[in-house]
């Protein structure tokens, strides 16, 4: 795999107000049928890393005779099956790296649980921030009788553009390309193994979270994904964040591109609607499927009130 170091480096409000950072709206959407995992819920993609699918954003790792990697937490009861099948498959030894994706509480709701046995919880440097930001804003949004949110554990080391280290028999590498699904996501790759997790850059043929308040970008989320697949080769798997029921949470660059055009499709219908002289009520009511895009069933309000805003 040939990946750029130089390249790396190179680079209001939502109608469903805090859905996109209340932890228990994204928990009513994960995974159907998915809120026990099991633990055949591992499996292996390629080399030594693999996923975990469970309840909230797809989890990714890489285990191997003396070094365990995590990339996600999910939520806390998840985030405790996942560690007891991390422990069975390391005898117990200490995770070396828990790598939060980005900072929404699907993919940072269970850093409690694994915070005893994690040296390290890293993230990007806007991350804790962001994480903060959001659980301030959800709990101003709770209803009387919601339960609490889960413990918010923050990463304590954060790196801004590019980082890299060996993991045991893998080289590590995380790369900020800019605003696009939040203000704060990461791209990891194992070189070895050829595989990266993007998190939610990519919800693999369903509508997407569009985190305005976290600092996402329609626009610029398009370049990040024509960034991504610029600096992996043909051969690179792709874990991504979330994933509609009949389509799998890996796949190729092919399905980048595909949400890079799903993106510039919203954005381009949403604009010929405001050309049309649609107020933004008129448009975030519209419930046709964006053409060309069919897996996606009916668009909903909260992605067209992003676009819209974003053009406004």
């Amino acid at each position: 795999m040939s990946v750029n170091r130089r390249q790396f480096l190179a680079s209001s409000s939502l109608a469903f107000a805090a859905t996109a950072l209340d932890w228990r709206t994204l928990l009513a959407s994960s995974i159907p049928g998915a809120h026990h995992a099991p633990a055949d819920a591992f499996t292996l993609v390629r080399g030594s890393v693999g996923t975990f699918t469970g309840q909230g954003g797809t989890i990714g790792w890489h285990i191997d005779r003396t070094c365990a990697v995590v990339i996600d937490s999910q939520f806390p009861a998840s985030a405790k099956t996942c560690l007891d099948g991390v422990n069975e498959r390391t005898n117990g030894r200490t995770l070396d790296f828990l790598v939060n994706t980005h900072h929404h509480g699907d993919h940072t709701g269970g850093n409690g649980v694994f915070r005893p046995v994690a040296r390290k919880i890293l993230a990007q440097a806007n991350v804790p921030r962001l994480q903060r930001e959001a659980a301030a804003r959800a709990a101003q949004a709770a209803q009387p009788g919601q339960p609490p949110l889960p413990e918010q554990v923050y990463a304590d080391t954060t790196f801004d553009r590019w980082w890299q280290l060996r993991v045991g028999d893998e080289v590590m590498s995380l790369s900020h390309y800019g605003p696009a699904h939040t203000g704060g996501d990461s791209v990891i790759t194992f070189g070895k193994a050829n595989v990266a997790h993007v998190g939610d850059l990519v919800f693999n043929r369903r509508h997407p979270v569009i985190d305005r308040p976290g600092g996402a970008s329609i626009a610029n989320w398009m370049t990040v994904l024509e960034g991504v697949v610029a600096d992996h080769d043909g051969d690179t798997i792709y874990i991504f964040g979330h994933t509609a029921a009949a389509f799998p949470v890996t796949g190729g660059q092919a399905d980048l591109l595909y949400m890079r055009d799903y993106l510039a499709a919203l954005l381009d219908f949403v604009r010929g609607e405001m050309k049309a002289g649609k107020s933004r009520d008129d448009v975030i009511k519209i419930t046709e499927p964006l053409k060309g895009f069919p897996e996606h069933g009916p668009l909903i309000p909260r992605v067209l009130t992003a676009a819209y805003d974003e053009l406004a």
